[in-house]
């Protein structure tokens, strides 16, 4: 724990709205993905290549979900974070497992996608489960390992009369915010986004080729139209502004250039903080979208559960 008496720039209080839109987007987040998990471990017995994908999504997506009352709890509380060092590192280290987990198998799940419709008769690596299972654990090791040193430099600070935890005004780890966010923003968000991106272009360019005087042609272009448009609003929505806002609060932090553009930047980090947890509402949809069988077994689940109350 660090102890810090400087008042320049202080820490301002947040809106009420921000830990309530917080609590609420994760309890939906909760709903849906306990349905999802639940429609993939019950109800689909035998498991392809893009079953494995989304099911990691899923699940990364609720890792947030059991720490969120913490999150929601420091904000109410105006910041201050009275749950002790470990437990803010160990929060920090769910919060990145979970945004770049989503991001990476956004990304896996895409190029999948291009190669399960473009390359549909090839017998590419991607169509086999043995390939992916490996794909899919150094993915998690890698997430680890991104996540390990947090609980190495990430501390809690004492600013004013109040526990910061993860706070744009630390200034003893200004530094390290900024190199840390650059890094992860480089490497971890704008390059998988790219690689997201390339490939739904590529997908595009080919299903726009299909002809729809079949069913099956037609069926086939509105399912990964809907799923190129869910993927886009995911990364728009739910990552592209929390990269953005917090680099740019860090760089004004590092460089002390102005009190109150840092208190517009940290609110705009604040609210796109709380638009990360929209992504867990949303990748459900993407699982109707991209998977017959689960649009089907979560059609007849609902409708299970609203004729029998």
């Amino acid at each position: 724990m660090n102890i810090t008496n400087s008042t320049e720039c202080p820490p301002q209080e947040l809106h009420p709205a921000i830990p309530a839109l917080l609590g609420i987007f994760s309890m939906g987040g909760l709903v849906f993905n306990a349905f999802s998990l639940w429609i993939f471990w019950f109800n689909l017995k035998r498991w392809n290549s893009s079953i494995m994908l989304q099911f990691n999504l899923a699940l990364v997506d609720t890792m947030i979900l059991p720490n969120t009352p913490l999150l929601v709890a420091y904000f109410s509380l105006g910041n201050h974070w009275p749950f002790g060092e470990f437990l803010c590192q160990f929060e920090a280290f769910t919060l990145s497992t979970h945004l770049y987990g989503s991001i990476y198998f956004l990304m896996l799940i895409s190029i999948h996608r291009y190669h399960a419709i473009v390359h549909y008769n090839a017998k590419t690596l991607w169509r086999r489960k043995s390939f992916l299972k490996k794909l899919i654990l150094a993915f998690w090791a890698l997430l680890f390992l991104q996540g390990l040193p947090i609980f190495f430099f990430l501390k809690t600070s004492v600013i004013g009369n109040k526990m910061k935890c993860l706070s744009i005004h630390q200034s003893e780890l200004s530094y390290l915010y900024l190199m840390y966010g650059i890094v992860l923003g480089t490497f971890c968000f704008f390059l998988p986004f790219g690689i997201s991106l390339i490939s739904y272009m590529m997908l595009g360019t080919y299903i726009a080729k299909i002809s729809q005087a079949n069913l099956r042609g037609r069926v086939m272009k509105l399912k990964s139209i809907q799923m190129v448009v869910v993927t886009l609003l995911i990364f728009a929505i739910c990552f592209t502004p929390l990269h953005v806002f917090r680099t740019a609060g860090t760089i004004v932090k590092y460089y002390n250039l102005s009190c109150d553009l840092l208190h517009h930047v940290e609110v705009a980090y604040y609210i796109s903080l709380v638009l990360t947890t929209i992504n867990c509402c949303l990748d459900p949809f993407l699982y109707n979208f991209a998977n017959e069988k689960f649009n089907k077994s979560f059609s007849s689940s609902l409708r299970r559960f609203l004729f029998s109350n």
